[in-house]
């Protein structure tokens, strides 16, 4: 197999959008290839246990893991100097500290079932019927979820979780931190048990078709938070898994299965990473005023369609 550059910019901008977008990235770089057809399909094959095309994707998770960090970069500063203060106190009392152990505590179902299952699930579902159909029940998640969360905002009660109102967008600067800041600070009101399950739903997109960031979010609207505070906490939440998920694999790119392809694997990778910063500035705001709805419409439309293409 030999990795084309075209291949590699047009994957890589996909992997960075739809890594971050709910629309799940391992479902579109399993299906869209398969529906191309042709060279793209033997080239870019998740499912076989020895293809290059698993060392390129290494390199696309870091990437995109690097827009993460860089977007979130002050908030990461606060974060982990939370949980290094925590561990010197040995407490969790400010809202940086929570977080931070909320986000510990989130990561590690993901990251012990990954260990265990990422590969089976890989190989055995990691195909583009079981994709196309997987993509069409996360368009339906997605959809459900959101009117679960209407008929329980209609109740009296239902505003009582930890997340009020988003507000207006933040304009650049103080202010823009500040805003950031009283999100953390109701995310860190959530509670180490919410902030567990939310973060376990990310088990779901080990399955090609769930995307991450959307089942994640559904979690969270279920525990009261605003669509804001809900995609906020999942990019956090993404960021270790995604950056961990890469790292743990870098041994691929320099070894047999990424000879010959590291400078497609450059390519794809700033790709990526300019694709999923881009993707995570827009999404930020996206979320100020709108919902999930049209991203489940999409998913339901797509793997419909390639459901029928390439069944």
């Amino acid at each position: 197999m030999s990795l084309t550059y075209p291949e590699a910019l047009i994957v890589g901008a996909l992997q960075g959008v739809t890594e971050l977008f709910p629309v799940s990235s391992l479902g579109h770089s399993i299906l869209l290839p398969a529906v191309v057809g042709g060279r793209w399909a033997r080239d870019l094959s998740v499912s076989a246990p020895e293809s290059p095309y698993l060392a390129f994707l290494v390199g696309l998770h870091v990437a995109t893991a690097l827009a993460l960090l860089v977007f979130f970069r002050r908030d990461w500063v606060r974060i982990t100097g939370g949980l290094f203060s925590s561990i010197r106190t040995r407490r969790a009392e400010t809202p940086d500290q929570r977080l931070a152990w909320m986000i510990v505590l989130a990561t590690i179902p993901v990251g012990l079932t990954g260990l265990l299952l990422e590969h089976t699930f890989r190989t055995v579902l990691g195909k583009p019927v079981p994709a196309a159909i997987f993509l069409v029940l996360n368009g339906l998640i997605l959809l459900v979820g959101e009117r679960v969360r209407r008929a329980a905002a209609a109740e009296p009660s239902a505003a009582a979780g930890a997340a009020g109102p988003a507000g207006p967008a933040a304009p650049a600067g103080s202010v823009a931190v500040l805003a950031r800041v009283d999100a953390d600070r109701r995310l860190a009101r959530l509670g180490f048990g919410r902030a567990t399950l939310i973060g376990s739903a990310q088990i779901l997109a080990l399955l090609p078709g769930i995307s991450r960031s959307g089942v994640t979010m559904i979690a969270g609207l279920g525990r009261g938070l605003s669509h804001t505070d809900a995609a906020r906490f999942s990019f956090l939440l993404a960021t270790p898994v995604i950056l961990a998920a890469g790292v743990l694999k870098i041994p691929d790119l320099f070894g047999p299965l990424g000879a010959g392809i590291h400078g497609q694997v450059l390519a794809g990778s700033l790709a990526a990473f300019v694709c999923a910063y881009l993707a995570v500035r827009f999404l930020t705001r996206y979320f100020e005023t709108r919902t999930l709805v049209p991203f489940g419409l999409y998913c339901v439309a797509a793997g419909l369609i390639g459901l029928a293409l390439v069944a």
